[in-house]
């Protein structure tokens, strides 16, 4: 028997109570894509086929991120000990130009990166679940997208949260044929909770994805119309480009903690790294803290999440376009030159911080609405999938005839070296727009492993925050045994470098708390939320802690 679950937010930290399960599990941010998932490993599919499934679903139900027209990347452990890393972020079109965003004094057009045409880069989700199934399915093609197929056409009806993200969408919508079409009310009237919505045009592109597969998106019906939508509104993306699109099997990165290791993902995504960075500086430093709230390791944590978001900023961008010093990054000399420089009595602003030295590497050639799934099946194979259309909504253009939202993904290169993005984030020539060049991410999907079997499974939504977020949420469980819950509701907080500030969730901070860390040089903003986190843990026991994160309203499923 399934069992289904749906989170609410609490400010509560103690005895939450947690959604747990003994054989296999979904977290996502939809309680039905959730329970697809597990319908389908409890017809006998593994985790790849339920997070096929529930991708695809989420493309359905929640458009302002699951997507068709969009990219991610996934992390897996596998029953016999080995891991993959599959990388199926978009890429810059062949047209694509490293100006291409920049006025005639060469200054960044921020909009032209963000909303309409222009802003998309070549999507990857299709081909990218295409070659999952490839490699590890064990259920039809066919069967997987049947629910996405059914949730499109016969509808759903809308919770809260879906129609207030729809409206607050509508201005934007109504710039553009097809979005205006699919995701505004023909009276013009506003959604609200219950309404029924469905997508017919969405519904055939998924049966044509259906029957044939990657040919479905990338070739015939469905590619003409995403020409078309291009040719119609100047964008980039060519016939061409969807022929020459190919998702990528990478070697994940592997980091030890305690004892431990994290599995992440390699570049384009910057979270494997940073993450990486952040545990092996903790573990180098000693320290250790009694209270996960405590003055001393808030500070503490801040100025290793500025470091290593300096170096993010620097070094980071497409390794297939020129190299990123992975190695030299996660050194253990090298973290400790940066240990060396944090004081802890007092944050060193980021002007003081920049990146720190490698000798002889020169580079040349750098939204909130993510949403990250994780699923275990009773084999003990264990998926970690982040996927994106970069802001809500993505560009805001839906492929008319199609269905689909398109992504704004070229946001996420440097447009214009040295400023920032939507997120605020900065970057370098390593990761300025070339041709066929994947962006890089903030997207961190990750498996925490003990003697190579997983224990937790984790990811989370929001921009840059996506790698603190899913950082602490680990760490809550690791190093003060939280259940999988309390790892979520537990307030966050951020630093990314630059801009240099603190980040913390309203009316989470105590007041001491607040005034000390003031007083230290951070410099503090309230955000109603800092991201949002999907994950699973598997207790010592073997039952399935199974956690959405309740600053949304997803859920989890299992059985």
């Amino acid at each position: 028997m399934i069992f289904a679950g749906v989170c609410t937010y609490t400010a509560q930290t103690q005895s939450l109570w947690v959604d747990t399960y003994t054989q296999a599990a979904v977290s996502s941010a939809d309680p039905v894509a959730s329970s697809i998932g597990v319908e389908i490993m409890a017809q006998g599919g593994n985790a790849i086929d339920a997070a096929i499934a529930v991708h695809f679903a989420l493309a359905v139900t929640t458009p302002r991120a699951g997507n068709l027209g969009g990219g991610g990347f996934m992390v897996i452990q596998h029953s016999d000990g080995s891991s993959s890393a599959l990388d199926f972020r978009e890429k810059a079109p062949i047209d694509a130009f490293r100006e291409m965003y920049l006025d005639e004094q060469g200054e960044a057009i921020s909009q032209k990166s963000l909303l309409g045409h222009l802003a998309s880069g070549v999507p990857g989700s299709v081909d990218g679940m295409v070659k999952a199934h490839e490699a590890y399915g064990h259920l039809s093609w066919h069967d997987l997208l049947q629910p996405a197929v059914e949730l499109a056409r016969e509808g759903y009806p809308l919770r809260a949260s879906q129609a207030q993200s729809l409206n607050a969408a509508k201005d934007d919508f109504s710039l553009f044929e097809g979005s205006a079409l699919y995701f505004i009310k023909t009276d013009g009237s506003a959604w609200k909770a219950g309404d029924v919505f469905r997508q017919d045009d969405l519904a055939r592109t998924l049966e044509r994805i259906q029957s044939e597969g990657r040919a479905g998106f990338y070739a015939g019906e469905t590619a003409t119309a995403l020409i078309q939508e291009m040719d119609k509104g100047g964008g980039y993306i060519r016939q061409q480009d969807l022929d020459e699109y190919e998702s990528v099997w990478r070697t994940p990165i592997k980091v030890a903690y305690k004892d431990v290791e994290l599995v992440m993902m390699p570049m384009p995504s910057s979270g494997g790294v940073v993450i990486g960075q952040l545990m092996r500086m903790l573990e180098m430093s000693g320290a250790s803290f009694d209270s996960p709230q405590s003055i001393e390791r808030t500070h503490f944590l801040v100025q290793l999440m500025s470091r290593s978001f300096a170096d993010r900023a620097t070094y980071m961008g497409d390794a297939d376009f020129g190299e990123v010093p992975v190695h030299e990054l996660l050194d253990t000399e090298y973290l400790e030159t940066r240990l060396s420089t944090l004081s802890l009595k007092k944050h060193t602003p980021s002007d003081e911080i920049s990146h720190g030295p490698i000798d002889g590497w020169t580079y040349t050639t750098e939204s909130t609405e993510t949403t990250h799934f994780s699923v275990v099946d009773g084999e003990g194979n264990a998926v970690a999938v982040t996927t994106t259309l970069n802001g809500s909504f993505g560009s805001k253009v839906a492929v008319r005839n199609a269905g689909f939202l398109l992504n704004n993904e070229m946001d996420d290169f440097s447009v214009k070296p040295g400023t920032p993005n939507m997120f605020g984030l900065v970057g370098s020539e390593a990761n300025a727009i070339a041709p066929g060049k994947r962006m890089l991410s903030s997207m961190s999907p990750t498996i925490v492993t003990r003697d190579s079997k997983p224990v937790i499974i984790a990811g989370a939504a929001g921009g840059p925050r996506i790698i603190t977020a899913t950082w602490l949420a680990i760490l809550n469980i690791l190093d003060y045994e939280m259940n999988a819950m309390e790892a979520l509701t537990f307030p966050r907080f951020h630093h990314q470098w630059y801009p240099d500030r603190l980040l913390v969730e309203k009316q989470t901070l105590d007041p001491d708390l607040h005034r000390t860390l003031t007083t230290m040089g951070h410099e503090i903003v309230e955000s109603s939320a800092l991201a949002r986190v999907h994950l699973l843990h598997i207790a010592e026991d073997g039952v399935i802690e199974a956690a959405a994160d309740p600053r949304g309203d997803g859920g989890t499923a299992g059985f």
